[in-house]
């Protein structure tokens, strides 16, 4: 296995029962995923970013929330129209997104 350079957890609000309905689900966490999950492919970093959707970080209100190691970079009120912005300046220019930041 390939060790990744960067580990990213997007919260989907999923219950241990797999339901998904909270906080970040509405505010379309799914939808941030898959964004994530286009961005990776269009860029070929399969190898370098994996991504996980995990349950609630318990900070619903500063969600939909992303945790991205192995800096422990937390994002806050992540949209799909933040994921080329963290993709540009953290995963290929190497400086998180301070105003994401939380």
């Amino acid at each position: 296995m390939v060790q990744p350079k960067y580990h990213v957890f997007i919260c989907t609000s999923c219950r241990i029962n797999g339901q998904q309905k909270g906080y970040c689900f509405q505010q379309g966490s799914v939808d941030l995923v898959q964004a994530f999950m286009q961005e990776i492919e269009e860029r070929e970093l399969s190898g370098e970013v994996v991504l996980n959707n995990t349950g609630c970080f318990g900070i619903c209100e500063k969600g939909p929330v992303v945790v991205v190691y192995p800096e422990g970079v937390w994002y806050k009120n992540v949209k799909k129209e933040d994921v080329e912005r963290i993709f540009d300046e953290h995963f290929e220019g190497g400086k998180p997104v301070k105003d994401l930041m939380i």
